[in-house]
């Protein structure tokens, strides 16, 4: 049975950047658990409506992700070492921002007992206000839409789908008050930036390689 490295990659990669991501979360927190926390809560924020139901959306993006970083690692190579290297450089900016940022914020008191009410208080109890800033649901919801939107060989409607699931994320982030406007604002920033930065150093060490090459 012939194994290509692709049908490995697409395990191994998507695996490491989930240790990788459960090590920042974790470790941020840890490390600046005892640090004072500042709140970036805006009147922006005290505007947005509390929508108990948005948490469906905070939860199934996890599918999203899923999904998507299988597809991002099993394109071809130069393409799946861009978007994970992006995936590596973000998370290591977020522990940075955890440790020498720590944020928190005030949160609804919940009050009604339905399906979404009751899902909320899963998430708060789940989830301490802590690792606000950037947020890594935008981040990483910004990042699977980053790419998958110049490759080829992806589907056009899983182009739009990425783009309005990021999009959607970004919103559910302020109206289950998990985020504030300046998390949300800087995860899609981050994002942007690592995945350019990702594909400036592949473009780098192409270019690098060529010349070698050519100079014999």
């Amino acid at each position: 049975m012939n194994i290509h490295f692709s049908d490995i990659r697409a395990w191994i990669f998507p695996i490491a950047a989930a240790v990788w991501n459960q090590a920042v979360y974790y470790g941020g927190s840890l490390i600046a658990r005892d640090l004072p926390h500042q709140d970036w809560t805006t009147d922006i924020d005290r505007a947005m409506p509390f929508l108990p139901w948005t948490v469906s959306i905070y939860f199934l993006c996890y599918l999203f992700w899923g999904v998507t970083y299988v597809l991002c690692a099993r394109q071809e190579k130069r393409s799946a070492c861009r978007f994970f290297c992006a995936d590596f450089l973000a998370k290591a900016v977020c522990l940075v921002c955890f440790i020498l940022l720590p944020t928190t914020n005030i949160r609804p008191e919940i009050t009604g007992s339905g399906l979404w009410d009751e899902t909320m208080r899963f998430l708060y109890r789940m989830d301490a206000p802590v690792n606000l800033f950037p947020s890594i649901h935008c981040l990483v919801s910004w990042l699977c839409w980053a790419g998958v939107r110049e490759r080829a060989e992806i589907p056009r409607w899983y182009k739009h789908f990425a783009f309005w699931t990021a999009a959607a994320v970004c919103v559910s982030t302020l109206t289950t008050k998990q985020h504030v406007v300046w998390d949300v604002a800087g995860g899609i920033i981050l994002a942007e930036f690592s995945y350019r930065a990702a594909g400036w150093m592949m473009a780098k060490k192409n270019f690098q390689k060529n010349y070698r090459l050519l100079s014999g």
